[in-house]
C-alpha cells in the first residue's frame, strides 16, 4: 500500500470521492511543506583561495595589509532572500609588514587576543547567481567587530564557472573609529578613521536552480 493509500485509507472506507479529495489534500500539505528547502543555495568560501586585503591612509604614507579567511558559508533561498550562515576571519592574522604597528592594532584597536574573530553574519541576499556569467548581488547583514554588531551590507560581482565555482569581489569600508574602536592618530601622524577592504573569495555553489 503507498503513502498516500495508507494515509486516506481510515478516512476513505468504500467512498472514493471523499478519498481522492483526501488524497489531493495530502499531496498539496506535502508540497507546501518545503518550499525552502527546494529552493535553498549554499555558497562555500575555500580560504586557501580567497584574500582580504585592507588599505588605511595616513598622512605620511598608506598602509596597505591583509587578513586570513577562517571560515566562510552563506545559505538563502533566492525565493524570500533569506539568508544565514557566517563569513569568520581570524582577527589575530592581521599584518601589515610591521611588527610595531601591527603591535598596536592587535594589542591597543582590535583586541585581536580577547576578540579573535571578525564575523559577518548574513541575513538578506539581493539578486541571483546565475549558473554562468557574472551576477550582482547585495548581501545585507552584520559584522561583529571587537564583541560589537553593525549593520553592514555588501555588493558583490560575482563570476560562475564551470563546476559551479565562483569568484566573488567586493569592496567596502570599515568606520572604525564611528564603530568604537581607538583612533590610533597622534600629534605627529594622522589616520584615517575608516579602513577600506578588499575581498576576493573563491567558492562552490551548491544550488537546486543552477542544477549544481
Amino acid at each position: 500500500m503507498g503513502i498516500t493509500s495508507a494515509f486516506a485509507a481510515p478516512f476513505c472506507g468504500k467512498i472514493a470521492r471523499r478519498c481522492s479529495f483526501l488524497a489531493v489534500i495530502y499531496l498539496a500539505t506535502i508540497a507546501f511543506a518545503f518550499p525552502a528547502f527546494a529552493q535553498q543555495s549554499v555558497v562555500t568560501l575555500d580560504p586557501a583561495q580567497t584574500t582580504i586585503e585592507f588599505t588605511l591612509g595616513a598622512s605620511l604614507h598608506t598602509v596597505h595589509g591583509t587578513f586570513k579567511l577562517r571560515s566562510g558559508l552563506i545559505r538563502f533561498d533566492p525565493a524570500s532572500g533569506k539568508a544565514s550562515g557566517a563569513v569568520v576571519v581570524a582577527a589575530t592574522s592581521g599584518d601589515s609588514g610591521s611588527d610595531g604597528r601591527d603591535k598596536k592594532m592587535h594589542e591597543e584597536i582590535l583586541e585581536s587576543q580577547k576578540f579573535n574573530e571578525i564575523i559577518f553574519t548574513p541575513s538578506e541576499v539581493h539578486g541571483s547567481i546565475a549558473s554562468q556569467g557574472t551576477s550582482q548581488v547585495s548581501v545585507v547583514g552584520m559584522m561583529r567587530l571587537r564583541g560589537q554588531d553593525h549593520p553592514l551590507t555588501l555588493n558583490f560581482s560575482v563570476q560562475s564557472g564551470a563546476s559551479c565555482k565562483i569568484q566573488a569581489t567586493t569592496k567596502f569600508s570599515v568606520p572604525y573609529v564611528k564603530w568604537g574602536l581607538k583612533d590610533p592618530s597622534t600629534f605627529l601622524l594622522k589616520v584615517s578613521d575608516a579602513v577600506d577592504i578588499d575581498i576576493n573569495a573563491t567558492g562552490q555553489l551548491a544550488s537546486t536552480q543552477a542544477h549544481c
